[in-house]
């Protein structure tokens, strides 16, 4: 089983391909992927950081693998920064694909209710478009309210109809990071269409790449063929416990969540 993770890379800080690298391969897979741009850091606390947008190197890398009939099993998106390579991965999706397979979007888009430097309402209006060609988004808040203009932030009663305005771009939507008082929740559809929330501790602090150790173990899991439901809950319980333990033991956390330590308990659990 192969996949392709399209995301950038952070030479320093453990995020975005750092993470979709070593997880979905320590679940069995295969993980190819095609960086979107390279950072000597990631963005979340460093100053000075240097970026590369890889966009004109994605014409020859696709044209070797269409030499070599490369197809994959499953295409994950994330990091996307500009329209052009939004258009490009719809057309990695037409192209390399395989009938059946998967595809899961993660609308990197913005944070804390605002978009991320450069991005523009017309970069929101194209990511929708790449959102109704997935099988499962996985945005933030702020990405969720982007998608569906509506207000930010949102709450735990704001669950079914954030969902219900999701739908109309994918039938399986799963929201994180919803903080209330001291929980944080995730709402999603579950296998059956039903609405669902799943909550946890809010533990106090910055964690850089929670999101994406997330989404990581999410296409692990649905690629090991487990459901929607225990999928969503294997990860979030996974990333929960991996905040909890960084807490304690990173002292600096712009450098990325201790999400190694905690990859053979949540690997027992998807094997069980």
């Amino acid at each position: 089983m192969r996949i392709l993770a399209i995301n950038d890379l952070s030479c320093v800080g453990k995020c975005s391909l750092a993470a979709s690298l070593p997880i979905v391969s320590a679940c069995g897979i295969e993980c190819n992927v095609l960086p979107t741009a390279i950072l000597s850091t990631h963005t979340g606390g460093f100053t000075g950081y240097t970026f590369r947008d890889l966009t004109e190197d994605f014409p020859p890398i696709l044209a070797h693998w269409k030499q070599l009939g490369l197809t994959f099993d499953c295409i994950y998106s994330g990091y996307l920064g500009s329209i052009e390579q939004i258009d490009l991965v719809l057309a990695i999706k037409r192209e390399f694909l395989k009938d059946g397979g998967l595809f899961i979007v993660d609308p990197v888009m913005g944070d804390n209710g605002n978009l991320y430097a450069g991005f523009t309402p017309a970069h929101v209006e194209k990511m929708k478009d790449l959102c109704r060609q997935a099988n499962f988004i996985l945005p933030n808040m702020t990405e969720a309210c982007y998608l569906t203009n509506t207000p930010y932030p949102l709450h735990l009663q704001d669950a079914d109809d954030i969902l219900q305005k999701l739908q109309q771009l994918t039938s399986h939507p799963i929201v994180t990071g919803i903080p209330n008082e001291k929980t944080i929740s995730l709402f999603f559809i579950d296998e059956n269409g039903q609405k669902r929330t799943l909550t946890h501790e809010n533990v106090e602090g910055f964690f850089c790449g929670a999101g994406d150790v997330f989404a990581s173990a999410f296409v692990g899991s649905i690629m090991r063929g487990k459901s929607i439901s225990t999928a969503v809950e294997l990860c979030s319980d996974f990333v929960a416990s991996v905040i909890r333990r960084s807490q304690k033991e990173v002292p600096d956390k712009r450098y990325g969540l201790n999400f190694e330590a905690e990859i053979y308990p949540f690997l027992q659990k998807l094997n069980s």
